[in-house]
């Protein structure tokens, strides 16, 4: 089970909005850094990371942990993380389900798991040893796809709500990513949706993505699309209130545009919990 908090709606911390974060506090309930663009390293990002953290709750969020690879963790990795966070303190620390490592090679992506009990096992023990580490629960985020593997025994669903509930850790639930692996690999979004553990969901995304016609492509840039937000306001009624982040790293907008993204997904939030209690008062009433 992973404690739901209450932190609100989000952006990503980037370095084009630096000088904004230093030099005044721009209205945003809380943000999300990534971890390694601040791991081993001093000067101008860490300050900011320093000040920010002051005057609102932040996230750290991994990309490159590989907790599904079957090379060994990378120790040297651990140690710097778990001294950022020991430095910053934040909220929640995430990485996302997949691998990414091979034989001391990094590819550089986020590649998906094969969904079978075996691949199960095998993550939920690295995640237990990565949490034993860094003495607090991890976050997992499923990634988009755009390959399948012909081993899978189960649905992408079951096998990240198996994850979650044998090495007890949070979940990270990107909206976008279950839109774009949906449409890819022809599955319900919905039913995905419908499959997460309550109590373990600690987290939303939503993003932008590039629709090729015979493939989307998660780029996170762009405005987020209709069918998104529509399917965002279904996991808020499934799921309940939420943390909610707004990813945009390329062609990273003004601060004012990444803000009112944010501001959408709270009035679509609260349009969502009001449509459902007058649902809910009409069937009281008859």
């Amino acid at each position: 089970m992973f404690p739901r908090l209450d932190l609100g709606h989000g952006v990503g911390l980037r370095s084009r909005h630096y000088g904004e974060f230093l030099e005044s506090q721009p209205k945003v309930d809380w943000l999300e850094a990534i971890s390694e663009n601040f791991m081993g390293t001093g000067g101008r990002p860490l300050a900011v990371l320093d000040k920010v953290r002051v005057d609102r709750p932040v996230v750290l969020h991994g990309v490159s942990l590989g907790i599904g690879s079957v090379d060994p963790l990378d120790e040297q990795y651990l140690k710097e993380w778990k001294q950022l966070i020991d430095r910053i303190e934040p909220a929640m620390v995430s990485d996302h389900l997949c691998w990414g490592r091979y034989q001391g090679r990094y590819s550089h992506d986020l590649l998906p798991m094969p969904f079978t009990e075996e691949a199960i096992g095998h993550v939920v023990s690295r995640v237990q040893a990565v949490q034993d580490r860094l003495k607090r629960q991890l976050v997992l985020e499923n990634v988009s796809s755009y390959l399948t593997y012909p081993a899978s025994t189960m649905s992408e669903a079951e096998f990240t709500a198996e994850v979650a509930r044998r090495a007890d850790c949070g979940l990270l639930v990107d909206i976008n990513n279950i839109y774009v692996s949906a449409k890819n690999h022809g599955f319900d979004p919905k039913a995905y949706i419908d499959a997460m553990p309550l109590e373990h969901v600690a987290q939303f995304h939503l993003a932008g993505h590039f629709n090729r016609g015979d493939l989307i492509i998660d780029t996170h840039e762009g405005h987020i699309i209709d069918e998104v937000w529509q399917l965002y306001a279904y996991a808020v009624e499934r799921l309940g209130r939420v943390p909610t982040l707004i990813e945009w790293d390329t062609g990273v907008p003004d601060l004012e545009t990444l803000l009112a993204e944010a501001e959408k997904a709270r009035v679509l939030e609260y349009e969502t919990f009001e449509r459902a209690n007058a649902e809910a008062e009409k069937v009281m009433l008859g």
